[in-house]
């Protein structure tokens, strides 16, 4: 580690997280454990993250009150966006004076230790990607430490691996609420650009601009990966190098990527075998290998090249990129083949977005199947509202999709959207949709309608993914 980040805590202090059970909490406080921090944290939903923590030696409070602050005596606090000021320990916390950061605060100060760090950040795979580049660059010996947005099979099920090079972080950067302005990258990557989080970014062009501030950030003698054909990743990168001009800076290089066109590093010889992507990876022409991926999709083509530019720009080896992709069996909930149920296939994924919902249809379209089942649960009112003709015409097609009502953590439903008014918009044009209120209700509906392989695809956020875990628990027959 350098002398900036986290070296600027005091040594062995103690931290605590509010709300330490999320994804990415549950992962810096392991990291943090493992920089030697002495680390606690509280969260109101125990949950086998929660269990795992304490397992780790980091002591761990069911409640959120002023009494956890006292008898933990925290020299720092870490807590998530969604903890508000009048938490009664985040106020107890500001009356002892004592030091809060929000979660993407801490992660900056992670990045800050590290000589060298990759950030991949975009609307859509960045965790598959960072999965990607993490093995690649573990496979050639480089031993990074990564923080990811999901369980990972490859890391024990954990979302955070903890490296002896500390001169190397891989790091999955989420723009919700302008977090990832607070890493530092010397290689940025950017899978794609659509318009997300609308809760923030009210325009595509917000997206846009955030996203040029983003690779702003990037060290100037340093490497922004991107997609060469997106065309809102090609405006960002305009805007972040008028940008740099005018401050009379030296913009990072530019390296692109693509299936489909004119780049440095290409996907060559596309064919699909048994709805798996083969390809030969190239790098200016130069053929690196060939790689035959255990995960479906084309989508996954284009997150295989940014992960391959990011690692090979970083000191992996081509033999390594191609053996890491070829092993690569997905992060949790991303496509994730939960087992069989009845004869049919479980898979699910995150797929809360309009335009990943799409992609995901599309790979599963591409597998060995009869007909395919979709359960659909959108993430947040404000989303759905905003994006509802896309989500409606990206599920139109589907020849059947049931609906789970909208989940939202963060939100207030005022009843002015519902996953309802999806299904019957969806119905009105000609398309075959159903609402549920109750999971249960769900599930009886997919027993009636399911026969021997066919494929139920469940996709949204946790909340509907459990699904999966209960048609299928411990990966077999329900």
């Amino acid at each position: 580690m350098t002398d900036s980040g986290l070296n600027a805590l005091k040594k062995g202090a103690r931290i605590y997280f509010i709300g330490i059970g999320g994804i990415s909490m549950s992962g810096l406080a392991l990291l943090a454990r493992g920089y030697g921090f002495d680390v606690g944290g509280s969260d109101m939903n125990p949950s086998e993250r929660t269990e795992m923590l304490a397992e780790n030696g980091i002591k761990i409070y069911n409640s959120q009150v002023a009494e956890n602050i006292e008898e933990f005596k925290p020299d720092y606090i870490v807590k998530t966006a969604a903890i508000l000021p009048h938490n009664p320990e985040v106020a107890k916390a500001m009356e002892e004076g004592i030091t809060i950061y929000d979660r993407s605060e801490f992660l900056g100060l992670i990045t800050e230790s590290y000589s060298s760090v990759i950030n991949i950040s975009g609307t859509h795979g960045k965790t598959t990607t960072t999965s990607m580049t993490s093995l690649m660059l573990i496979e050639a010996g480089k031993d990074p430490t990564v923080h990811l947005g999901a369980e990972f099979d490859a890391f024990g099920g954990s979302t955070v691996r903890l490296g002896n090079n500390r001169d190397l972080l891989v790091s999955e950067a989420c723009e919700f609420k302008r977090s990832f302005l607070q890493f530092r990258s010397t290689t940025a990557a950017i899978t794609n650009i659509d318009h997300d989080h609308v809760d923030c970014y009210p325009t595509i062009e917000d997206v846009i601009a955030v996203f040029a501030e983003f690779t702003d950030k990037v060290d100037d003698n340093g490497y922004i990966v991107v997609t060469g054909s997106d065309n809102n990743i090609k405006k960002s990168i305009e805007a972040a190098r008028s940008s740099r001009e005018k401050a009379g800076r030296k913009m990072p290089s530019v390296i692109s990527c693509s299936a489909d066109g004119d780049a440095d590093f290409t996907a060559e010889n596309i064919e699909f075998v048994e709805g798996h992507p083969h390809f030969d990876i190239c790098f200016k022409g130069e053929k690196l290998g060939r790689a035959m991926l255990r995960v479906p999709g084309r989508h996954n083509i284009a997150n295989s090249l940014i992960a391959a530019a990011c690692a090979y720009l970083n000191g992996a080896d081509p033999e390594s990129i191609i053996k890491a992709l070829n092993e690569f069996g997905g992060a949790d909930g991303r496509y994730t083949i939960k087992g069989q149920y009845k004869g049919c296939d479980v898979v699910v994924d995150y797929a809360h977005h309009p335009t990943a919902a799409r992609v995901t249809i599309d790979a599963a379209e591409h597998m060995p199947h009869n007909d395919i089942l979709v359960v659909f649960q959108p993430l947040t009112f404000n989303r759905t509202k905003m994006l509802f003709e896309d989500y409606v015409t990206s599920l139109l097609p589907c020849k059947k999709v049931l609906f789970s009502e909208i989940f939202s953590d963060r939100e207030i439903n005022t009843g002015e959207i519902s996953s309802k008014d999806i299904s019957d918009e969806i119905n009105k044009r000609g398309g075959d949709a159903e609402f549920f209120e109750s999971k249960e209700d769900l599930k009886k509906r997919i027993d009636e309608l399911i026969k021997p392989g066919d494929i139920i695809l469940i996709l949204g956020p946790e909340d509907i993914r459990h699904l999966g875990d209960e048609l299928c628990p411990a990966g077999g027959e329900a």
